[in-house]
């Protein structure tokens, strides 16, 4: 069994709790669920204000849901399959600065596109679902079946859905399904300078 989880000063509770399960119930999330979820990203800080992050999603049973699920690599299908929802977060990498007349690149576009990812995640796990990111997926195969402009760059997959049983899962990831603890803070964070073990 994992240690439980504790953090090493005083945080919100919601940021421990949260983990990115594999093992969903069978229940659906309501488009006005889902929506409450993006809610939360919508309001995540960006440069400039600028807003780059943009999702893609489809809802099991929908007519979307197959093409969306088969863009995950096999591995990632064979848990993800039973998710409420599949969503694809993508960032433009390109903006207009304010008082410019022309687009430019926007260096912060995946730095901005993962404070909306996490604002979601955090306000599934308090809404009672989880959200479990993935790389794991065809870049050209879903740039080409979602439609997605060369200005865009795709950043992640996304599976949500209500925690569910363990056994649900393929055998192999049985074992795997508890929350992951983190490296200790000291390995995270230094005062003055690059003073990190190589």
């Amino acid at each position: 069994m994992t240690q439980a989880r504790k953090a090493g000063y005083r945080i919100n509770p919601l940021f421990i709790q949260r983990w990115s399960a594999r093992a969903f119930t069978d229940e659906a999330i309501s488009h006005e669920q889902l929506l409450g979820l993006f809610e939360a990203a919508r309001w995540a800080p960006s440069a400039y204000n600028a807003q780059p992050w943009r999702f893609i999603y489809a809802l099991k049973g929908s007519a979307h849901w197959e093409s969306f699920l088969q863009l995950l690599i096999e591995f990632n299908r064979s848990w993800a399959a039973n998710a409420s929802a599949l969503v694809f977060i993508i960032s433009r990498t390109q903006f207009q600065p304010p008082g410019k007349e022309t687009a430019s690149p926007f260096p912060t576009h995946a730095f901005d596109t993962g404070a909306a990812w996490a604002s979601l995640a955090l306000q599934a796990q308090d809404a009672g679902w989880s959200a479990h990111a993935m790389a794991g997926f065809d870049q050209q195969q879903a740039r080409a079946v979602l439609g997605i402009p060369d200005e865009y760059a795709i950043q992640a997959a996304i599976a949500i859905g209500r925690p569910g049983n363990p056994e649900s899962l393929p055998e192999g990831l049985r074992a795997r399904e508890t929350p992951s603890q983190r490296e200790p803070l000291e390995q995270l964070v230094a005062e003055g300078g690059f003073t990190f073990p190589a």
